[in-house]
């Protein structure tokens, strides 16, 4: 996320803050607890129980969806004791607002139950206050939550307003707000001052720890080795200064290396490597002008130090502190001779942290010796402690053996070991909550699942305000979900049906396939009766893309099926994860592994056990196992399981895979051979569907061509010949089989032809930006290239351009002229054979470029989804024409189960003109298809989606 993108000055945004933090609160304090530290609770008072009743709502056009976020407010707020009502806020001013979407979806997937009850509730990057629907956390981007914030959502006039509705609405507070506002202590000042509960550390300890210069600071006076560092301010003096410093610490004034940071932006924003005191300068200012942050920190780079992150976990009774960290995991960077010239310092940065890339590994525990692992986890547990943390936090450090240069990490101080040096450098007061999380990958190594993890932190954050024994879920076993995960995997029972979730493969959508696999398995974990197995389907050779069938590997049923653990399953790619398994049954890890895992486990049950509330771990030290292709799918027909397909592209979308498995019997998710082959072949699908044109769906004209003979003949004489029979000036070329995205790319010019030709050429794994006529993103190549290509013409559609602001305040608008009349939709189809169902189209807005990325499908980049189709633009008559059509398309393809299929429609007719149909489609928790389904009447939750497309699958006939 593009840094500049913070256009309020930071010192601006901080007076504001100051202004709302410390402004006399508008509303009455609650009676009995005037008189009280800020972090201890009386019985609560009747006014508790009180309903939401009109906050300063926003007028919305949207009404379904503002009853829907009512009744959710409204929800939980009756019989005292019933349930624990936790109200999860997300957002916040900060680069890292995305982030804390991902979070909040997955802390409200993974703690919702009949015993709990949650809130949502989003603070803008104006500190404006929502009340939100749980269905809206799952919108794509943040430009596409803050698009449809103000007809889906109930506004606060103000934080005042905001801070009494929680007093009268949820019993404790989860913030997942990351970076200011959310760690810095501004939203903890705000709940203290109403005497709210909250999970997580207070504010005075946030505000120390969230400040990289002042905790730097309080380390070094706690006796923890630190890094020297320069703080920037931005005055005259500093050069001076700053070549003093880098004197004093024997760095080159013209060449030393450094990290330049901002002191409060949150992980990762902002940080880049300089070199000298002319260019670190240089870039602290840019830190500074570009208002990141005001205060920006100079540090030597850690040379030959390997870095690591580590969860601590307090698990004291309340208000004490009993910190216990868990499995540190060492953070692998990978530099290859390939990468942009930008990307040569190697540093853990936004991007690597939260997208998928090979350029970075994860190792839990680390590869560091033994002594080292203890030594960072009692470091860990310290620092925790002396800082006043409460209930976790995540801590970052670098490990330094002996022979990096330390010389100036002088002191008797902690972190000074024969086998090395550890340094502590940051602290994440809110740590990211992604579904492959740091929090998550460490907690499941010693046996806790999502939920589990979550709902104890949630519950040690209860046992400091007493107010909380008048609820039965704080003082009962309780504060466990209906579908509980407790013992699932320690004590499997046989009656539960057993699926296998595989996901990746060797297509240049095996990333996305890792995310959608995950999502799926995490959400049907949910229900009691299934035992739910993630598998990974192995590159075959290297990771390559798709091949025509007919010259498809002919050992593929000697392809590698690995079955994985709970905790292996949470990586970031497709070859961490490969790598996992491999490591992971080496004999010596393996027993180092199972060693510190039960040194772990004792210390938190030390501290859990005296709780009645902890039903202990529900996560079993497995190992990985491996399987050929012919002998898992032998397995899941011995054990009666159905297979959830979640492999985009190659074998699991062009009929192969589905082959094997009905071969076999086994019932899988998705359509069957024959409609997965004629799919996955954008010509056959074409060619199926010409006679449909009389009933409204119109097909592209196309024109295929081998890589051969674009190879071969001029790009001019290919160009003419192409517009000649095309008939369009603008062609779009694709894979004429492969997924979606990979390789599609608008040609304006014979240079652009050439350009492609040339990437074909050399197996390039992708086109860099804007190497084309036309302004684009990186386009994402199969690989290797395929050989056959598809040239058709590129249709035009009105441009939808969503304006930032309207004078009415800060909602936006949509801008769409409509002389075309055509508009680009995507739409999922779930049902039977011969009677799918269209859901509810999508249109999709494009924020940069013509053809959407990967990453804008799928990765939470850009992109705004506009489901429904606002009535500006489509009637209402004219879509359920289309979804008509676009059910006779599925039904003529003989899909089944679901798949995605992109078109355009005519806004006035409905008439549909087909792209392509995506038999595996997307299963991400951003994707559109979890938008449609929540978009059906009653909505229909993530857990409930997937569980449907299972019990589609159990129940075909092969």
């Amino acid at each position: 996320m593009a840094a500049s993108s913070a256009a309020m000055n930071a010192n601006a945004l901080r007076s504001k803050i100051d202004k709302l933090l410390h402004s006399p609160p508008s509303f009455p304090c609650r009676r009995g607890v005037l008189n009280l530290p800020s972090n201890a609770f009386t019985k609560r008072s009747s006014v508790c129980q009180r309903r939401f009743r009109g906050v300063g709502v926003v007028k919305s056009s949207a009404t379904t969806a503002e009853s829907e976020v009512a009744r959710e407010l409204a929800t939980g707020a009756g019989e005292e004791g019933r349930i624990l009502r936790v109200g999860v806020i997300c957002g916040g001013p900060s680069a890292e607002r995305g982030i804390s979407l991902n979070s909040a979806r997955s802390v409200i997937d993974h703690i919702q139950g009949d015993d709990l009850h949650v809130s949502c509730y989003y603070i803008d990057y104006n500190l404006k206050a929502y009340a939100i629907s749980s269905a809206q956390v799952y919108s794509n981007t943040p430009a596409d939550f803050d698009f449809k914030l103000e007809s889906l959502a109930q506004g606060f006039q103000s934080l005042s307003e905001f801070v009494e509705h929680l007093a009268t609405s949820v019993d404790i507070v989860f913030p997942v707000i990351h970076g200011r506002f959310g760690e810095d202590g501004g939203i903890q000042e705000l709940l203290e001052k109403s005497n709210i509960p909250f999970v997580g550390t207070q504010s005075n300890e946030c505000r120390t720890a969230f400040d990289k210069y002042d905790a730097s600071l309080e380390l070094d006076k706690q006796g923890f080795v630190t890094v020297p560092s320069f703080l920037v301010q931005g005055h005259a003096l500093e050069e001076t200064e700053a070549l003093t410093w880098f004197t004093k610490n024997n760095l080159d004034v013209e060449q030393g290396k450094v990290v330049v940071k901002p002191a409060r932006a949150g992980s990762s924003i902002g940080v880049t490597v300089a070199y000298g005191v002319t260019d670190s300068l240089r870039k602290a200012n840019a830190i500074i002008s570009e208002g990141i942050d005001d205060k920006v920190l100079i540090e030597i780079f850690l040379e030959g130090g390997r870095e690591f992150t580590t969860i601590v976990l307090d698990v004291s009774s309340g208000f004490d502190c009993q910190p216990v960290a868990l499995l540190p995991t060492e953070v692998e960077l990978h530099s290859h001779s390939n990468v942009d010239s930008s990307e040569k310092d190697v540093i853990f940065n936004y991007r690597r942290k939260y997208l998928p890339t090979q350029q970075v590994a994860y190792h839990t525990p680390p590869r560091f010796p033994e002594d080292v692992i203890r030594n960072i986890r009692e470091g860990a547990s310290l620092l925790f402690q002396r800082l006043g943390l409460r209930d976790f936090a995540r801590i970052d450090g670098w490990f330094l053996p002996p022979s990096a240069h330390t010389a100036y990490l002088t002191g008797n101080k902690f972190g000074h070991l024969e086998s090395g040096t550890i340094v502590f450098t940051d602290i994440n007061l809110i740590s990211g909550m992604e579904q492959t999380s740091f929090l998550f990958q460490q907690a499941s190594k010693v046996g806790f699942s999502h939920s589990n993890i979550l709902r104890t932190v949630i519950q040690h954050a209860c046992l400091r305000f007493p107010g909380f024994h008048q609820y039965s879920a704080v003082s009962s076993p309780s504060l466990r979900k209906k579908h509980s995960e407790t013992n699932r995997t320690l004590a499997k029972h046989q009656d539960r049906q057993k699926v296998y979730v595989i996901f990746g493969g060797d297509t240049s959508e095996r990333q996305v396939s890792l995310m959608s696999g995950t999502n799926v398995w995490l959400n049907l974990q949910a229900f009691d009766d299934l035992e739910v197995i993630p598998c990974l389907l192995a590159p075959r050779n290297g990771y390559s893309s798709s091949m025509d069938s007919d010259k498809m590997d002919l050992g593929v049923s000697s392809r590698a099926v690995w079955c994985l653990p709970y905790s292996i399953v949470l990586r970031h790619t497709t070859e961490e994860v490969l790598d996992a398994c491999i490591e992971a049954i080496e004999p010596v890890r393996a027993a180092l592994t199972s060693q510190l895992r039960s040194q772990v486990m004792n210390e938190i049950m030390e501290g859990l056990k005296k709780h009645n509330w902890f039903t202990g771990f529900d996560i079993s030290d497995d190992l990985p196992k491996k399987y050929y292709l012919d002998q898992w799918i032998k397995q899941a027909k011995e054990e009666g399981a159905t297979v959830f397909i979640a492999v985009h592209g190659g074998i699991g979308e062009d009929g192969t895979l589905q082959s094997m498995l009905e071969a076999e019997g086994v019932p899988h998710t998705g359509p069957g051979v024959i409609a997965s082959k004629t799919c996955m072949d954008k010509v056959a699908t074409s060619l199926s569907l010409q006679h449909l044109e009389a009933d409204g769906v119109l097909t592209i004209n196309k024109d295929v061509r081998t890589k051969e003979d674009l190879l071969k003949i001029p790009p001019l004489d290919i160009w003419h010949d192409l517009t000649s029979k095309l008939r369009s000036e603008t062609v779009c070329v694709k894979p004429a089989r492969d997924g979606c995205s990979t390789g599609v790319a608008r040609l304006c010019c014979d240079g652009d032809l050439a350009v492609y030709i040339k990437v074909l050429e050399s197996c390039l794994a992708r086109i860099p930006p804007n190497s084309l006529s036309k302004a684009h993103g990186p386009i994402e190549m199969p690989v290797p290239t395929p050989e056959l290509l598809i040239f058709e013409p590129f249709i035009e559609t009105d441009e939808i351009i969503v304006s930032p602001q309207i004078s009415s305040g800060n909602a936006h608008d949509l801008l769409w002229k409509g002389n075309s009349r055509w508009v680009e939709i995507t739409v999922g189809v779930v049902g039977k054979r011969g009677s799918m169902k269209s859901l509810t189209p999508s249109i999709t807005v494009k924020e940069t470029g013509d053809i959407l990325s990967l990453e804008e499908k799928f990765q939470g980049g850009t992109g705004i989804n506009l489901t429904p189709p606002p009535l500006s633009i489509i009637s209402n008559e004219a879509l359920e024409k289309c979804k008509k059509h676009i059910e006779l398309i599925a039904n003529t393809l003989q899909l089944e189960g679901f798949s995605r299929i992109d078109a355009f429609v005519n806004v006035d007719s409905g008439e549909v003109l087909i792209i392509e149909v995506n038999t595996v489609p997307g299963m991400t928790p951003s994707t559109v298809l979890i938008h449609q389904a929540l978009a059906e009447e009653p909505p229909m939750y993530p857990h409930r989606f997937f569980r449907t497309l299972l019990d589609l699958a159990s129940h075909r006939s092969l």
